[in-house]
């Protein structure tokens, strides 16, 4: 059995073209509601926030359990468990969720970058940056009328 006669060559059919109708009104499918709204303009500094945070939450992970771990203080252990779960909560929760959340991991944030400023604290200094633009964009969308 050679190719050709698994897999018999493609009928292409013609497509009828939509035309307008003769009154002149404009025919168009209706759009979903969710595909024709506008990105919102918090949703880079939300993914920024989010990716910021991943990345600095794997490196505290490491950091407590590498050959020469830092200290584990409830600091460390903050930012090891918490920038994540907040920063998803802002990205992918409905925006009156995200409204609050935001501002929440701000504070988790920069409470735990003050326990650790000499160890990881710093590498959450993006995400903390990338959340309180989030946070402040998400807050001016929830003014709008």
């Amino acid at each position: 059995m050679s190719i050709q006669d698994q897999f018999p060559p493609r009928i292409s059919r013609s497509v009828p073209a939509l035309t307008a109708p003769a009154d002149g009104a404009a025919v168009s499918e209706p759009v979903s509601a969710a595909l024709a709204a506008p990105a919102s303009a918090s949703w880079p500094w939300r993914w920024a926030a989010l990716l910021a945070s991943v990345a600095a939450q794997l490196i505290t992970i490491s950091a407590l359990v590498s050959a020469d771990p830092i200290p584990a203080t409830w600091t460390a252990l903050l930012l090891a468990v918490a920038p994540t779960p907040l920063a998803l909560l802002v990205v992918f929760a409905p925006a009156s969720v995200a409204r609050l959340a935001a501002p929440v991991a701000v504070v988790v944030l920069v409470a735990g970058m003050i326990g650790q400023v000499t160890q990881t604290g710093l590498f959450f200094l993006p995400a903390v940056a990338a959340m309180t633009g989030a946070a402040l964009l998400l807050w001016r969308e929830g003014a709008r009328p």
